[in-house]
């Protein structure tokens, strides 16, 4: 882009520009992932998703969506490839819990599609729910990080499924919580983060029908492939935190 908007010359990794040279270094941010995994390993951690999941109905696939409430994110299509994968297993007992954290709440476009989306879900509701099961679970909130973590380590399948995204973390939070190695991954490959995070479950998020597919692989993954894929997650989160990052951006600046 540099070289077609200006006369800078080069390469990928090295510009010259008016009689500068600059470095270019590809530096994907990460997690302080030992944070999350203390937390996940406490003593208190395993009694509270037991119950938490006994709270919302003992599902037999929990799936979890954590976004800032935004257009970007692609919440309305999730939530829609969901139900699509409930009427297709009408027995399954899946439940999605979609955390929307509030954003530009003062902005009638935000204000629009918070309303459009709590309709989708009530609707959702309104058509695949039993007297004993309710299919999504709705929260419009932020979560305290130990509640947040909470129901990563509860989730049997994390769906982060942004329309476009510059990094979003919320992947790798997930890993890192991910002790047992269990779990799918399902993201988008137009997060950033899906250039890092390759073994897990990559979905283009503007196809409806791939959304509902990917789905049905995640919660029907065998527990071989399971873990295969949880456990090379786990080395490149673990493998590379935030402390690991910012040693590298340092490091560049003083070559």
């Amino acid at each position: 882009m540099a070289r077609r908007l200006t006369d800078a010359t080069g390469t990928a990794s090295e510009l010259r520009y008016r009689g500068r040279t600059v470095r270019i270094q590809v530096a994907p941010i990460a997690i302080d992932s030992d944070q999350f995994a203390r937390i996940a390993a406490s003593p208190e951690m395993a009694r509270s998703v037991g119950e938490l999941r006994t709270r919302l109905g003992s599902p037999s696939k929990l799936i979890l969506g954590v976004d800032r409430l935004d257009y970007t994110k692609g919440i309305d299509v999730r939530i829609k490839a969901f139900a699509t994968l409930v009427e297709r297993e009408p027995d399954a007992r899946y439940q999605l819990v979609q955390i929307a954290v509030p954003s530009r709440e003062g902005v009638p476009a935000y204000q629009e599609m918070r309303r459009q989306i709590e309709e989708i879900v009530g609707n959702v509701n309104g058509q695949l729910a039993k007297p004993d099961y309710t299919p999504v679970q709705y929260y419009y909130r932020s979560l305290p990080l130990e509640e947040l973590i909470q129901m990563y380590v509860a989730a049997d399948v994390m769906l982060v499924t942004p329309l476009r995204d510059g990094m979003n973390l919320v992947a790798k939070e997930y890993v890192s919580t991910r002790l047992d190695r269990t779990g799918v991954l399902v993201l988008s490959e137009f997060a950033g983060a899906a250039e890092q995070l390759t073994s897990a479950l990559l979905v283009n998020p503007h196809d409806v029908d791939a959304m509902v597919d990917t789905l049905h692989r995640a919660v029907t993954m065998d527990r071989g492939e399971m873990r295969r894929r949880m456990a090379a997650l786990r080395r490149t989160v673990v493998g590379n935190d935030v402390y690991d990052w910012a040693r590298e951006c340092l490091e560049a600046l003083h070559a």
